[in-house]
């Protein structure tokens, strides 16, 4: 299934509808899935990864690089 690496922000089941509706002409939908909004976004090292809309936007992409590189750096001074 489509999910956020970073927000872990997934699908979700939408749609339903009442009984109001259930008793008229009208012929409801039943519930549908939505996918998020992944968009393809570059990396501080050039590669690239598919996150959400919402982490592009606050520039999410740009922090996990130099976090992973801190970790890679205590790791390698522990080790």
């Amino acid at each position: 299934m489509k999910s956020c690496p970073i927000c872990d922000k997934g699908s979700i089941m939408v749609g339903g509808f009442s009984n109001r509706v259930r008793a008229t002409k009208y012929n409801p939908i039943p519930k549908l899935r939505k996918q998020p909004n992944l968009q393809w976004a570059k990396l501080t090292d050039g590669s690239r990864l598919k996150i959400c809309t919402r982490c592009l936007k606050k520039g999410k992409q740009l922090e996990i690089r130099i976090e992973k590189t801190k970790t890679k750096k205590v790791v390698e001074k522990t080790a």
